[in-house]
């Protein structure tokens, strides 16, 4: 069976410098799994490898779909599996990196990409009954179709809510949850690691790495973003640095507050990435502070 390898991380933990110097070492691409690196014109806020930084390495998956376009799980799927076979068919063993978890899924599991059916009359009828007879209510509804889904979305959360219910309206099921003994993928060989480091070294690198794209110019960014039309409206501006510096612009914050907020939400989606990696029972970990990027690179080679 054709072998993948897969990389994954916290933000920040040095996911970019060993993927790029391992496929260097098997003559490999890189396949990103970033869920904000896929978007054009996002480059310093998603701490996008610069061409100098590829030092060569082909990248698939980065700077691929519009910034005013959504992008879901079952099209990275489908966009990352083609790139895949592509590698396959060349005799190279791709390197799959990132951070997103969900993306990183649908690689290790056979999904059923329900977030992926759509039904736009049902939900505007959903949502004007939201306004007229409250959220409650469309809770109320989930809980009695879909009671498993209800205990994971919180009441006021009226976009999942929505969402859990136009699931169940076009499949006739209940949404797939995470821990519901998921089928391990038989299209690949999967060779899966986890970056980690200290976790007061991770976050002093995290808060170093966010003046680092202040200085690189994050604010004028933005502004170039917004001024193309771009607002919080947009699957692509809610990643973190982003949806903060557009409250900034707005005068919600004063800029110590937005460099604060962008650090802290850094650290929080991080340790949120932690728990996501730490339910992968096939994960091999490689501590970065113990290990050098070459020493790290050769614990990968024994299970090639």
């Amino acid at each position: 069976m054709n072998k993948i390898i897969i990389i994954a991380g916290p933000t920040a933990v040095g996911k970019t410098d060993l993927s790029i110097e391992l496929a260097k070492t098997l003559s490999t691409e890189i396949i990103s799994a970033d869920s904000v690196q896929i978007y054009e014109k996002l480059d310093i806020g998603s701490a996008k490898p610069t061409l100098e930084e590829m030092a060569g390495i082909k990248h698939h998956l980065i700077d691929v779909v519009s910034p005013f376009d959504s992008f879901s799980v079952s099209d990275y799927a489908k966009a990352a599996k083609a790139a895949i076979k592509g590698l396959h068919d060349q005799g190279k063993i791709p390197v799959i990196v990132g951070g997103t978890g969900l993306y990183i899924n649908a690689l290790l599991y056979e999904m059923d990409f329900s977030e992926s059916a759509a039904d736009p009359e049902f939900r505007e009828a959903m949502e004007k009954l939201a306004r007229e007879s409250g959220g409650e209510v469309l809770y109320q509804r989930l809980c009695d179709i879909d009671p498993d889904a209800a205990k994971r979305v919180h009441p006021n959360n009226l976009k999942r809510v929505i969402r859990a219910l136009e699931i169940n309206h076009i499949t006739g099921r209940p949404m797939a949850d995470f821990a519901s003994d998921p089928k391990p993928t038989e299209d690949y060989d999967v060779l899966l690691f986890g970056l980690t480091r200290d976790r007061e070294q991770l976050y002093d690198r995290i808060n170093r790495r966010v003046h680092i794209i202040f200085e690189q110019g994050l604010l004028k960014e933005v502004d170039g973003l917004k001024n193309l039309g771009l607002d919080d409206s947009f699957q692509s501006m809610q990643g973190i640095g982003y949806k903060e510096v557009l409250t900034y612009y707005k005068g919600g914050m004063t800029y110590d507050e937005l460099v604060d907020a962008i650090q802290q939400g850094s650290r929080h989606y991080a340790k949120r990435q932690f728990t996501w990696f730490k339910r992968y029972d096939n994960i091999k970990w490689l501590d970065l502070d113990e290990l050098s990027t070459g020493d790290a690179i050769s614990e990968i080679l024994k299970y090639l």
